[in-house]
């Protein structure tokens, strides 16, 4: 079997195992609250790429740790994303119909339901990391610290503010704001999710920062893709709105650097991520292929 191969495989492994353990997450049996209990397990159910938690697990793999002892954490990281995605898709945000191909939570369970499962999932997600993730006490204040970190002012929320502030702007935006925007918005839960599965398997400082430093090029060049992939192709095969971002007038890095620019962008991305993995002593080739498959999604 070609390593390559070998690659996919545990990729798809570590999807499925989670997927497993994401569908067996319980939040309650008050049947007063089946509406957001059913409104939750629709957004967190309905499918996408675990980028993110599957991230989490490879880099505790790489580190020597089984990838099911961060599973908690891996589901933690999951449902602050799609937080986000119900909260992005409200018609005061990006006023999205479609998500993943099916009608978007509010869409299907009204505006209200759908601001209150985002709302329910950041504090499930802070659970399962205090109830249910093994680890030193150390480790496990060390990850909430992460995810916090990642996901307030300084990290996806700042960063949503600043693509906010800029919508209408679009090909006005300089380039070093694009990339700040980026840098928060999307890459800084990217980063922690390496970040989070380094830390439960006890990495060093030096190769917690290396990394760090792979999964914040991984998650600039998830951006330029999906921008590109935006620019690029149909509502079907999206599973969204097509074309959204340009008519928001939102910078995007095709807006910016153009089409054949925004694919250099990303090419220079998935190189550095791929550097950055030089002084980690594990086997890394699985980050690599993570990489490339960022890069190429869409193709």
């Amino acid at each position: 079997m070609a390593s390559g191969t070998r690659m996919q495989v545990r990729w798809e492994e570590h999807r499925r195992t989670f997927e497993g353990f994401l569908e067996g997450v319980h939040f309650s049996d008050d049947h007063r609250l089946s509406g957001l209990v059913d409104a939750m397990r629709y957004s967190m159910l309905g499918g996408g790429k675990r980028v993110r938690p599957t991230l989490c697990m490879e880099v505790a793999w790489v580190f020597g740790t089984e990838p099911t002892f961060v599973l908690p954490s891996a589901a933690a990281i999951e449902l602050i994303h799609t937080y986000s995605l119900i909260h992005d898709d409200l018609p005061a945000m990006d006023d999205d119909d479609f998500r993943r191909g099916r009608p978007t939570t509010h869409r299907k369970y009204g505006e209200a339901m759908a601001i209150l499962a985002g709302d329910a999932f950041f504090g499930e997600a802070l659970t399962l990391i205090t109830v249910h993730q093994e680890g030193s006490c150390e480790q496990v204040l060390e990850v909430v610290r992460e995810l916090a970190d990642s996901t307030g002012v300084n990290g996806m929320v700042g960063g949503q503010v600043i693509d906010m502030d800029r919508t209408g702007a679009g090909d006005g935006t300089d380039p070093e704001t694009l990339h700040m925007i980026h840098k928060y918005k999307t890459g800084a839960l990217i980063k922690s999710s390496a970040r989070i599965g380094g830390i439960l398997a006890g990495a060093t400082r030096e190769e917690q920062a290396a990394v760090s430093e792979y999964a914040a090029e991984l998650g600039l060049c998830f951006q330029i893709v999906d921008d590109v992939l935006n620019a690029t192709s149909t509502a079907d095969a999206l599973g969204k709105s097509a074309g959204s971002d340009a008519e928001q007038g939102k910078a995007t890095f095709v807006g910016i650097y153009g089409l054949e620019g925004a694919r250099s962008q990303a090419d220079d991305a998935a190189r550095r991520a791929i550097e950055a993995l030089a002084p980690v002593d594990g086997d890394t080739s699985g980050l690599e292929e993570m990489a490339l498959f960022v890069r190429h999604r869409g193709s």
